[in-house]
């Protein structure tokens, strides 16, 4: 339910022009614009903005479930305001009258479409602005020479305004590729400089990311995302090279790489011992994600050189072998671990003991476990009860796709209801809520929706009647997102 103030800023939004307003208004005032889809509103605000900085995610909230037009246009109003202030300070860099006192705007955790299919794209509309920018200031220069006649070079940089520093996750593809490139060719020159934290590529080959990661800031980079899907080995270490010019690069996604090849070569083997030693370059890495990346008896080589201790680590679909989990169980990473994503292994091949030595091991650190598609069946479930309990800070709990009885899931939930942190475990729908049908001469196994509707009942009163109104048990994967890993 919205709060009284957040009421009151609606109404005033509907208002246009906007009358003046107290500073201390001004955040929830935005926020109730955004939220209401009034982009002449939001113009008005940030042309006035009587703050430093505007941290645009912690302003609106969490934006994953925004893909309409109201908000895209609600974004590129933002911007659009922005460059009209820019625009007016470079044309009248010694008019003191403007009200706008914008320094920072932290776009980063805005949704981000590169090929604009369902939403706008942030970092398009910011690079075209940058260029855009940058090119009405040159030509404003040229044709106000006078303004600098006898003026020392200090001098003159001194006239110019300030600027505005935009944070932004960078979302890359070849539609948005050139005019990025153009864009971080600007640098500190123009009004409007582009800061990346996150840099997500896709489709792009490995020469232009290469081009790219050079022409980013090595100042406040945290984390770098590659779909790799047709990336074998040697392009990838084309790339990891230029990664350790990144001092805060605290992330690293590199999934899929080589999803195509079935079996390990020689050469893909020696390749996975060059990706380790780039990896080992990278001291302040915490998260790596490997997700569909064939890593079969070879998962030491990858993390062996790494100087620090990671705390996420997400290998689903990598075809680890016992051997492998033996050794992170073994590894100085195991202790902090916070995140695991193991989904997608058949934990009964000989993966049961060593995934509970891991846990063990990583018991005091873990927040987020993710065993989706495991094939574990009751004995297994049962067999990982004890060493889960052990997991007293376990926030999240991921078993969908596995086949669980309904007895043994009730199980799972009365024992677990002491793990205090414990808010969210997605669960497989029960083995016994289906039943067999016939078509034609095959047979298979279809959702019974009456005894589905009859466990989530009995679930849900077991979670009434504990008193844990915080915890949520769902049986729909798409329910939740991962946590970021800077939000752990």
């Amino acid at each position: 339910m919205d709060s009284l103030l957040l009421l009151c800023a609606r109404r005033v939004v509907a208002q246009h022009p906007l009358p003046t307003l107290p500073a201390h208004l001004y955040p929830v005032l935005f926020q109730a614009a955004f939220l209401d889809g009034r982009p002449l509103a939001l113009q008005d605000l940030v042309a006035t903005w009587p703050f430093p900085e505007l941290h645009f995610k912690r302003l609106v909230g969490h934006l994953e479930r925004w893909s309409d037009d109201p908000f895209s246009d609600c974004i590129n109003a933002v911007i659009h305001a922005m460059v009209v202030k820019l625009r007016r300070e470079l044309e009248e860099p010694d008019h003191q009258s403007s009200r706008c006192q914008l320094l920072v705007l932290d776009m980063t955790g805005v949704p981000d479409d590169p090929d604009e299919s369902c939403f706008c794209s942030s970092t398009k509309a910011l690079a075209t602005a940058c260029v855009e920018l940058s090119k009405h200031q040159q030509e404003f220069q040229r044709h106000r020479p006078e303004q600098h006649n006898g003026c020392s070079g200090a001098a003159t940089a001194a006239l110019q305004p300030p600027g505005v520093d935009v944070l932004i996750d960078f979302h890359v593809d070849k539609n948005s590729y050139e005019i990025l490139y153009d864009a971080l060719q600007t640098r500190a020159a123009g009004p409007l400089r582009l800061k990346g934290r996150e840099f997500h590529s896709q489709y792009m080959s490995a020469s232009s990311i290469v081009t790219m990661l050079e022409s980013l800031d090595p100042s406040c980079l945290r984390r770098v995302d590659l779909f790799c899907n047709f990336f074998g080995y040697p392009e990838l270490l084309e790339i990891l090279p230029h990664l350790s010019r990144f001092p805060e690069l605290r992330s690293l996604k590199l999934q899929d790489i080589g999803m195509y090849a079935r079996n390990l070569t020689p050469e893909s083997a020696n390749g996975i011992q060059d990706v380790g030693r780039q990896l080992g370059m990278l001291s302040s890495l915490r998260e790596l994600n490997l997700t569909g990346t064939l890593l079969p008896g070879n998962l030491s080589h990858i993390l062996c050189d790494l100087k620090d201790r990671l705390e996420s680590l997400e290998l689903a679909f990598c075809s680890l072998l016992p051997a492998d989990l033996t050794f992170l169980s073994q590894n100085f990473h195991a202790p902090a671990l916070k995140r695991l994503d193991l989904s997608g292994h058949n934990i009964p091949q000989g993966l049961l003991e060593p995934l509970q030595l891991l846990l063990e091991e990583s018991s005091a650190s873990l927040l987020h476990l993710e065993l989706t598609d495991c094939h574990l069946a009751d004995s297994h479930l049962e067999a990982l009860l004890p060493t889960f309990l052990r997991c007293s800070r376990l926030r999240f709990l991921g078993l969908y796709g596995n086949s669980l009885s309904t007895a043994v899931l009730k199980n799972l939930l009365q024992k677990t209801l002491e793990l205090p942190d414990l808010h969210l475990v997605v669960y497989p729908i029960p083995k016994d809520c289906y039943r067999l049908e016939l078509w034609g001469s095959v047979q298979g196994l279809i959702e019974d929706e009456d005894l589905v509707t009859v466990t989530t009942a009995e679930i849900s009163q077991l979670l009434a009647n504990s008193g844990r109104t915080d915890l949520v048990w769902t049986d729909n994967p798409d329910s939740h997102e991962a946590p970021d890993y800077f939000s752990l």
